[in-house]
């Protein structure tokens, strides 16, 4: 198998940390570069026409995208860790979380590069108004974490590290590049650094 993936993107990096934390190391990276329209050429659309990184190249050549639906992919193939939590109702609130972390955290975060930066510059349509109503909605979002942290427990969806942890990692720190920061949220800060300290944090 190979992933086709950009190292600077984040929904990439979902999936490098997913598998470092499932000590699976038995997988090709081929780079694709969003920047010079790596994800644009006839070959790459082929294999996702969406245009979009990652993407899993399965070993009887069909694809597989979404880096969620990969990582679900990876955990059927290794159950342990549970990632996305343990049959029943763990499952349904590590489900939960991780819905919480991208809808509320990670695709505000995203669009705001998205629509602020000169990165995607006639490359992307570009609304900066709607770019500014995500970062003040991804700051309130932060606010509101650093509550939920507040009550003392480990991880996002509780004393396990799963999927949510990894989601939230990834979003908040693609928003260094936007300028969005965890500042003077203590809770949100002693999580941030905990889950920044594993070793899969580097992949």
């Amino acid at each position: 198998m190979r992933i086709y993936e950009d190292r600077v993107a984040p929904n990439p990096r979902r999936v490098r940390v997913f598998l470092a934390e499932k000590g699976i190391t038995d997988v090709e990276f081929v780079a694709v570069s969003i920047g010079e329209g790596g994800i644009l050429t006839p070959e790459f659309l082929r294999r996702n026409p969406l245009a979009q990184v990652p993407v899993l190249e399965l070993d009887y050549g069909s694809y597989l995208t979404e880096s969620v639906a990969i990582c679900r992919y990876f955990e059927y193939l290794q159950p342990k860790p549970a990632l996305f939590g343990e049959p029943g109702l763990d499952m349904a609130r590590v489900e939960m979380w991780n819905r919480r972390m991208e809808f509320e955290l990670f695709w505000p975060i995203a669009n705001v590069f998205r629509h602020i930066h000169p990165f995607f510059k006639g490359k992307h349509p570009q609304l900066p108004e709607y770019g500014e109503v995500c970062r003040a909605h991804a700051l309130k979002r932060l606010d509101w974490l650093d509550g939920e942290l507040a009550d003392g427990r480990p991880f996002i969806a509780g004393d396990v590290y799963t999927i949510a942890d990894i989601t939230a990692l990834c979003g908040i720190d693609f928003g260094r590049v936007s300028g969005i920061r965890i500042g003077e949220r203590p809770h949100l800060a002693r999580w941030h650094a905990a889950v920044s300290a594993r070793p899969s944090a580097q992949a």
